[in-house]
């Protein structure tokens, strides 16, 4: 179990033997803001799933049903949440679908949200601007004060805001979000955050923050280290939308209940916002590297612990590169404490360093112009200054 960050930037690194089957002490994975390795119990969780339909056949589902709701459940404590209730996807694009689908559009046809979305979010709501839809995008800079420009957009005419806490392409924290919330309360929209760039690298309370009426995306692919298949919408349980894009699922609990004529009927808990017959294996897996996580003691303040050492150590290190501006350079008027987990290097070059990186055994990736460098808790300091060393040495090899 680890006690204190520092135990974590040894070299090696004590948590480096859980990750063998990726090798993490043996190569530079700085794509902890993208694609973190899996803990060995991962694997362990995939096996059980294939031994578990083998050996229950049709009856596999109460046991996936478990595991579905032990994903919840580590949901539920990294968002300090006792009272929300969570549906399961594939991916977020999966649920931010179905969350779409289900807002009033005979009333409001407006959308609100910030110019540095990500993807999914990106292109939906482009392609339902051109059906029509009123797109208002605010300035996601300076960040700290994106609150209130959200909530300066709001109007009776907005369905629902739709930010991120924590901006992928330049990984700098949203501020405070209540008066976006304020303002959708006061008009009748709802919020929906997208936590992923948040969870598990920086400490988040629904509970705290006053958020607990908003709707929440997250999936496991980055700092939780699930892996695909585990994307939630967190939803608030007084919460009466019907989506339109909805499986059988979401009736799940209603099959045997009375129905109204011509009314689709939901389930009144968790599965409101579900969709239909889908493959658990993700959720075995994730059952156990949320176990994982708890037995080694790794709580999400630790982890920010962490990351700001690491982020702050690749800044450092990359200064005293002292290389040409105009060919590689980073923003050095953030404060270390308002961005998340990975570092972002401006270069025209991106995509070539991305490359040569990668051929020298470092993986990173690339958004245009943007470089991003994510660390990893299983990565040791030594290893991150080998990093900035090899970042440089490709550097200077540019034109």
């Amino acid at each position: 179990m680890i006690s204190r960050a520092a135990e974590l930037f040894t070299e090696p690194n004590p948590l480096a033997r859980h990750y063998s089957r990726f090798r993490v002490g043996e190569r530079l994975l700085l794509t902890g803001h993208s694609h973190q390795a899996w803990p060995d119990c991962g694997f362990e969780g995939q096996q059980r799933a294939w031994h578990d339909a083998a050996t229950y056949v049709d009856d596999k589902w109460e046991h996936a049903f478990e595991r579905a709701e032990r994903v919840r459940a580590g949901y539920r404590r990294l968002l300090d949440d006792p009272d929300g209730f969570y549906s399961l996807a594939e991916s977020t694009h999966d649920l931010l679908v179905r969350f779409l689908s289900a807002l009033p559009w005979r009333e409001r046809r407006q959308i609100v949200t910030t110019d540095q979305e990500f993807y999914s979010l990106r292109r939906q709501l482009l392609r339902l601007e051109e059906e029509g839809v009123e797109v208002v995008r605010v300035a996601a800079a300076p960040a700290h004060s994106v609150g209130a420009r959200l909530a300066a957009a709001v109007s009776d005419r907005t369905a629902a805001v739709c930010t991120s806490t924590v901006f992928f392409s330049t990984a700098q924290i949203a501020g405070d979000l209540s008066p976006a919330a304020e303002a959708c309360r006061r008009h009748g929209a709802r919020l929906l955050l997208d936590v992923y760039h948040q969870l598990n690298v920086i400490p988040f309370s629904l509970t705290r923050s006053g958020l607990g009426d908003a709707y929440v995306l997250c999936a496991g692919y980055k700092y939780l280290q699930l892996g695909e298949g585990n994307a939630i919408l967190r939803f608030p349980p007084d919460c009466e939308l019907r989506p339109i894009a909805t499986g059988w699922f979401a009736e799940f609990g209603e099959l045997t209940a009375e129905k109204t004529p011509g009314r689709v009927a939901y389930n009144a808990g968790q599965d409101r916002f579900a969709g239909a017959t889908y493959d658990p294996t993700a959720h075995y897996r994730a059952a156990e590297v949320f176990d994982f996580f708890h037995r080694q003691g790794l709580s999400a303040e630790l982890l920010r612990e962490v990351s700001q050492h690491q982020v702050g150590l690749l800044r450092e290190r990359f200064d005293r590169l002292d290389l040409d501006p105009k060919l590689i350079d980073r923003d050095r008027e953030l404060p270390l404490d308002q961005v998340g987990g990975f570092l972002t290097l401006t270069s025209a070059h991106a995509g070539t360093l991305n490359q040569r990186l990668k051929k020298r055994g470092m993986m990173t990736d690339y958004r245009g112009e943007i470089l991003r460098l994510g660390p990893a808790p299983f990565l040791s300091d030594a290893q991150l200054v080998r990093a900035i060393e090899t970042l440089g040495e490709v550097a200077r090899e540019l034109p």
